[in-house]
């Protein structure tokens, strides 16, 4: 479930800075080279300006939504990318010199500045920005955005019950060009800054802010009814998937990049914004980017052997076949995402529930999990282990060193002592509950003498990697007794039914539930679990409850230093909330040898901007296809 805030997202996702000082943040900075993986991208050789880059997106990752106020279920990363190249964000998780940061050359927004106790945040925009039809990029258009989502939250995929806008008392405007927020309390500059600054967007309030089509243009954002008018129009325009390169609204950009076409099937087409006024440094080498969709792995894989894509990914079962792809001139270079991979446990499901919620059981899962097997075999190698919310990789200060370790490593014995320990006797390959009752050595609350240890889990069809993972898995747990049932469904199917519900519902009938193939959840910057973790959150599906991690997650956004992160992690990695499974990079990506400037960013942005071709790259492609850049030797 891949997602920037929200998954499908992450989210919806979107698939990824540490505090510099407890005084007031110049900086977020978190995910470093040192220890870590953040690519520096291969650059040099002859550059060659102009040409057509074609990015190939997989099957689940459909481009369906322009407007940068992402509606429910319309949040994932591949649609914050391209919208993020039309329009600068104000705060971004950008790469600066090997590290990851909220503000560099492709953001609008210059580091914030804090006062009153961490209760006020100024922030200063980057001046001599211009929208493409000329119009000056000012405070008031953030304030548009602000106005907007403020009267439209319910419909904002993004919006958690007090985040952004309701910890925002008022909203001022300093000047044009700084705007100020001042907040319900004091918080910590790292997290808000990484995880509710970065929603903040610059939209064109002069062309937009009408509330119908032909209307005239006002100030209708400032009444919560006009609001409410101009969103409905923008959001009904933002659903005409296919109109949306010719509809003069989206025609007004001030990011490097300008629309060129979106077709139904969700392949867009990005050309050089010659209007561009922002830095010089984000100015785009290429004409134009095409991304486009597949919807098989193996219908884009025939595309990639025969040249047609110049930017693509193969399944990591073919990693042993990497040389094919090096020899006729691509580089093979796997894309590391800054999340976590889980399954979720359902604690309301009718049948498992009462399993669930002990933690003893959760424990004796988790030792059954051999994330080592999986990915060496699995994985061929380009996944690392989930041993907590917290990412293993790229190393990051947000890791506490007591987390360094598995504290549940691959082991039956462990597993099956567990079940015993607790009242469960093995026999004849199931365990079975013989000790009924709450005590130390009892199964526990609403487990039922001879209840057989029976789980269902869906999970995600359509991907040899997960169905291997899925059989391991069922194979390890039945070691201990532990009896799994696989259902496999499409991708949407699993996420449609692996809902919030009660115990009361007949329809909550599933244990187990997962959609993580390319990784369950995309952090923004701070990793914190507000969204996934806290009781009552919008991407908890499992109903997970637990009084001192709600605690501890309202602690990391309120505490302005690490302390309060690593206790997060540390009990969230014991407590297993979900079952941690092997994190996947976000793709094994097949890049020409002759494109430079490709960064793979871990929270999975793009930035074809610094893309370029050379006619003199070693390796380079002795037959190029179709979208050979303008100069290049043939």
């Amino acid at each position: 479930m891949r997602s920037r805030r929200t998954r499908p997202g992450k989210r919806r996702r979107a698939l990824i800075p540490a505090a510099l000082a407890a005084l007031g943040l110049l900086a977020v900075t978190g995910c470093t080279q040192d220890g870590g993986r953040i690519d520096m991208a291969p650059t040099g050789g002859t550059p060659v300006e102009g040409g057509t880059a074609t990015m190939a997106l997989p099957p689940a990752a459909t481009p369906n939504w322009i407007f940068p106020i992402g509606a429910p279920g319309y949040g994932a990363s591949y649609n914050y990318g391209i919208q993020s190249l039309l329009y600068m964000p104000v705060y971004d998780a950008v790469q600066e010199k090997g590290e990851l940061t909220t503000s560099g050359p492709s953001t609008l927004g210059r580091a914030p500045r804090w006062s009153d106790g961490n209760r006020t945040v100024t922030i200063p925009l980057r001046e001599g920005v211009s929208w493409s039809d000329g119009k000056p990029v000012t405070a008031r258009d953030i304030e548009f955005w602000f106005h907007l989502v403020k009267a439209n939250k319910a419909d904002w995929g993004s919006y958690s019950v007090g985040t952004m806008p309701d910890n925002v008392k008022r909203f001022e405007t300093v000047d044009e060009h700084t705007v100020r927020l001042h907040l319900d309390r004091s918080y910590n500059p790292d997290w808000f800054t990484a995880n509710q600054l970065s929603l903040l967007r610059a939209l064109p309030q002069h062309a937009w802010d009408a509330r119908k089509d032909g209307g005239e243009i006002g100030d209708w954002d400032r009444t919560t009814a006009g609001a409410k008018a101009v969103f409905a129009r923008l959001t009904q325009h933002a659903k005409s998937l296919g109109r949306y390169g010719r509809d003069p609204l989206w025609k007004t950009v001030n990011g490097p990049w300008k629309l060129a076409g979106w077709t139904d099937g969700g392949q867009v087409t990005l050309a050089r914004n010659e209007k561009y006024t922002g830095p010089a440094s984000e100015r785009p080498h290429l004409d134009k980017v095409v991304f486009k969709p597949f919807t098989t792995a193996d219908s884009e894989y025939n595309v990639l052997r025969s040249g047609g894509v110049d930017y693509g990914y193969i399944p990591p079962s073919v990693m042993a076949q990497k040389e094919t792809f090096e020899d006729r001139g691509y580089r093979v270079d796997p894309w590391e995402g800054w999340a976590a991979t889980y399954i979720v446990y359902n604690f309301n499901s009718t049948a498992g529930g009462p399993f669930m919620d002990q933690l003893y059981v959760r424990q004796a899962m988790q030792h059954l999990v051999d994330q080592k097997a999986m990915t060496d075999v699995v994985w061929q190698g380009s996944a690392t282990e989930t041993i907590g919310p917290v990412p293993v990789t790229p190393k990051t200060q947000y890791l506490s060193p007591r987390m360094a370790e598995n504290p549940y490593p691959y082991s039956v014995g462990a597993a099956r002592k567990l079940l015993t320990d607790h009242g469960w006797r093995i026999q004849d390959g199931t365990a079975r509950c013989v000790r009924p009752g709450t005590g130390a050595d009892e199964c526990g609350k609403d487990v039922k003498r001879n209840s057989p240890l029976k789980l269902t889990l869906l999970s995600q069809s359509g991907s040899t990697e997960t169905t291997n993972m899925m059989q391991e898995l069922k194979s390890s747990l039945s070691l201990a007794g532990i009896e799994l049932t696989i259902r496999q469904q499409p991708l949407n199917s699993v996420l449609g039914n692996s809902v919030p519900c009660t115990r009361k519902d007949p329809g909550c009938d599933w244990d187990m539930s997962f959609f993580g193939t390319a990784g369950s959840w995309y952090y923004p910057l701070n990793p914190s679990g507000e969204q996934l973790f806290s009781t009552g959150a919008s991407a908890n599906f499992g109903n997970y409850s637990d009084k001192k991690a709600d605690q501890l997650i309202r602690a990391v956004q309120y505490s302005p230093d690490m302390t309060a992160v690593h206790a997060y992690g540390e009990y969230l990695q014991k407590q297993l909330p979900v079952m941690w499974m092997p994190n996947p990079a976000y793709q094994v990506s097949v890049i020409r040898n002759d494109l430079r400037g490709v960064q793979q960013n871990p929270t999975v942005t793009f930035a074809p901007q610094h893309w370029y071709y050379v006619k003199d790259a070693k390796g380079a492609k002795s037959t190029p296809g179709a979208h050979t850049p303008k100069g290049a030797a043939q």
